[in-house]
């Protein structure tokens, strides 16, 4: 304890059952810190499913808008729920509806792939599109360029 005042730090118990107890000496704040830390980096990222609607005669600068999101959302790790929204008389031809989703489809298979074909329910047809690789977010990229090995020079 003399010494863990000395250096100006906090003594923490790391093992008080074994023989003898080990003891630390660290800033303790910066030791919760750590261990905060290191519990958000255990939680699994929930990975949400976001929507984007459109129509059967949607048109062309409307619908590459709607790509954008949804590279955006695979981007960030997210799955993507497209939604065509048919009117009563649109009912009579859903190709129309599902030749736009396997257009967004295709464009966003860089990104991620469908889970299953579009799928007409009702005055609906859905299709999720899920991200190639979750580890593969910006954010997490971004968190490992911060790093810097011990060879390399500053």
């Amino acid at each position: 304890m003399n010494k863990a005042e000395a250096v100006g730090l906090d003594l923490v118990l790391v093992a008080p059952n074994a023989e003898p107890p080990v003891a630390r000496i660290v800033d303790h704040g910066k030791y919760k810190y750590e261990q905060d830390k290191q519990k958000k980096d255990q939680k699994k990222k929930v990975q949400e499913v976001k929507g984007i609607k459109i129509s059967p005669v949607i048109a062309e600068n409307d619908l590459n808008t709607a790509m954008r999101k949804g590279k955006k959302f695979l981007e960030e790790g997210d799955k993507v729920r497209i939604v065509c929204r048919f009117r009563p008389r649109q009912l009579a031809h859903p190709k129309i509806g599902e030749d736009k989703m396997l257009w967004l489809a295709k464009e966003l298979e860089d990104y991620g792939k469908p889970e299953k074909a579009p799928i007409l329910n009702g005055r609906e047809m859905v299709m999720v599109i899920s991200p190639k690789s979750t580890s593969g977010s910006k954010k997490q990229n971004a968190k490992a360029e911060d790093t810097q090995d011990s060879s390399e020079e500053v």
